[in-house]
């Protein structure tokens, strides 16, 4: 089989992305054998690389030439990055990590790359280059109706019916008709390729799952009713089980999936858990989008202590699916 061809975004100039890719293809990783893309800049690659020691010498990579062997490349993506780039968020770090992000999706559309492993990006960055997304999720959303977060590890998997909303927005959200869609879409998903061999796992919004209806209705009203219906439809549901056990019921059980209604209902346990080898993936598109489940870290960014390991997994992640697309 042709090795996947994969894009890796730069992330925010200003964080630990490039650290983090430098460590990742460094050479000590043991990656799987692909052609490798970073989308972004020399200039940050260069200058970061002195810093830590590294030096990685991808080559040019030109989307109308295909390169007969595996291997590191680079696009490089035109910015307007001064060498003095700040540790922290900035409207021109915003700009290039986007322009970084938007180049890769643009290859990975036209099915030039089979996956898009983006390193972290800043949403204050984002907001002061005037752009009008939270993140890459959101971004995505917009072109793919029907993406969504994800987080996967050894230990968990957790998929997000809200992404990166407010609490109050997040909650109006759960409704029968909402869920039931959303249960009926990942079942669709999941069934392309790894049929049978999951189950769902549905969150209660209130302490204890509602407490049949004594510390809330949200439960008998509108998740209890989803969860049937999908589960008539031939989905593998059950729920909903009280938030603050729903993670000791699938560890050690990889065919059993949480779906939590909003963001930090799943990503609280996920993190606890799987923070240094978790990997955040977007679904429901023709490409799979993979990124480490951590932040930009400005405040360790530059002193060369970053942690590669959610890169590395999430650049394993990506190929996995490249090579068995959902």
């Amino acid at each position: 089989m042709t090795s996947p061809v994969l894009g890796v975004a730069l992330g925010d100039p200003g964080g630990i992305g490039p650290e983090v890719i430098l460590r990742a293809f460094s050479g000590s990783s043991c990656l799987p054998e692909a052609q490798y893309v970073i989308f972004g800049s020399s200039l940050v690659l260069e200058k970061e690389g002195k810093a830590l020691g590294i030096r990685l010498d991808p080559k040019p990579w030109d989307p109308e030439i295909k390169p007969e062997t595996s291997g590191l490349f680079i696009r490089e993506v035109e910015c307007s990055l001064q060498p003095d780039i700040p540790r922290g968020p900035s409207a021109e770090n915003g700009k290039a990590s986007f322009l970084f992000f938007e180049e890769a999706v643009r290859e990975a559309r036209q099915s030039n790359i089979q996956g898009i492993v983006t390193a972290p990006i800043s949403k204050k960055s984002w907001q002061l280059a005037g752009l009008p997304w939270r993140g890459h999720t959101e971004y995505l959303s917009e072109r793919y109706p029907r993406a969504v977060m994800t987080f996967w590890s050894d230990e968990l998997t957790v998929f997000l019916l809200s992404h990166h909303l407010p609490l109050k927005e997040a909650l109006k959200k759960v409704k029968r008709k909402i869920l039931l869609r959303f249960f009926l879409e990942q079942h669709q998903i999941l069934e392309k390729t790894r049929p049978g061999e999951y189950e769902f796992l549905v969150a209660g919004l209130n302490p204890h799952a509602g407490e049949d209806g004594l510390l809330g209705d949200e439960e008998e009203n509108e998740i209890i009713p989803a969860i049937r219906e999908a589960r008539e439809a031939g989905v593998r549901i059950s729920g909903p089980i009280s938030p603050d056990t729903i993670f000791l019921k699938v560890l050690g059980h990889p065919e059993k999936i949480v779906i939590a209604l909003y963001h930090d209902q799943g990503l609280i346990g996920f993190k606890l858990k799987s923070f240094d080898l978790g990997v955040n993936v977007t679904l429901g598109m023709p490409f799979v989008r993979t990124s480490p489940d951590h932040g930009t870290a400005f405040d360790i960014s530059g002193r060369g202590v970053a942690e590669p390991k959610s890169m590395v997994a999430a650049i394993r992640l990506a190929h996995r699916f490249a090579a068995d697309p959902l």
